[in-house]
């Protein structure tokens, strides 16, 4: 009888575990600490390596545009402060300057007042000698006063045979008249002035008012006994 072989299987083992796989399906198992997917996505011949060269030149230009920037917040900062240095000194300037305007704006007027002043002491001195002469100098002085304030930007309220304006007018009295149409003034009491395109004050006048009709007045009487009346039981 042919004896049977057992094949040495221990010997088997040996020799595959001894054994390299070739092909395309063969792979290198991943460093401890890295999975497949990084081992792949990992060029060849190129190590992981950690505080290399490259990221001391990243730190080096992180610290120069911190320079870079730093110098530029300074200069823009002292630029920001001489503008508010400047604009404060500005400030000043006008302010003083105003205040002296306020201070003086009247001088030119006055300025030209004092040839009026001059006029009335003339007349004042001449008083005692010939009257006349007096009253043809104020008269003078008048016109002259006038043509001042007019120059200055003064100028009248129109006022009589003008319809009645209680913008510009200031009615005190009122008078039943023919001579005028109604609501029409008739008398001015007082004059207004404008001040260039402003009112400087109204004019003071008395209106005329249309004559009642008998009938109107007998009306108005019955109305006014009428308001007595009730006055009265009140």
């Amino acid at each position: 009888m042919e004896e049977k072989k057992t094949p040495d299987i221990k010997a088997q083992n040996i020799e595959t575990e001894g054994t390299n796989p070739s092909g395309a399906d063969a792979q290198e198992s991943p460093p401890a600490g890295e999975s497949r997917e990084d081992a792949r996505n990992t060029p060849a011949g190129e190590e992981q390596q950690e505080g290399g060269p490259g990221q001391e030149v990243d730190v080096k230009e992180l610290q120069q545009r911190l320079a870079e920037q730093t110098a530029l917040a300074r200069e823009y900062f002292e630029r920001l402060a001489r503008m508010q240095a400047d604009f404060e000194n500005y400030r000043r300037r006008v302010n003083r300057e105003r205040e002296e305007w306020f201070k003086y704006a009247s001088q030119p007027l006055v300025t030209e007042l004092l040839s009026v002043l001059d006029n009335f002491e003339r007349a004042l001195a001449a008083r005692e000698e010939d009257p006349a002469r007096v009253v043809a100098g104020v008269e003078m002085i008048y016109r002259q006063f006038k043509e001042i304030l007019t120059r200055e930007g003064l100028s009248p309220v129109p006022a009589v045979n003008e319809p009645f304006d209680p913008a510009k007018h200031e009615a005190i009295m009122q008078e039943e008249t023919d001579a005028y149409p109604d609501n029409t003034v008739m008398e001015e009491l007082r004059r207004g002035y404008y001040f260039k395109d402003r009112l400087l004050r109204p004019a003071m006048v008395k209106v005329a008012r249309a004559l009642s009709r008998p009938e109107e007045q007998k009306q108005e009487e019955k109305e006014n006994n009428t308001d007595n009346n009730q006055t009265s039981s009140v």
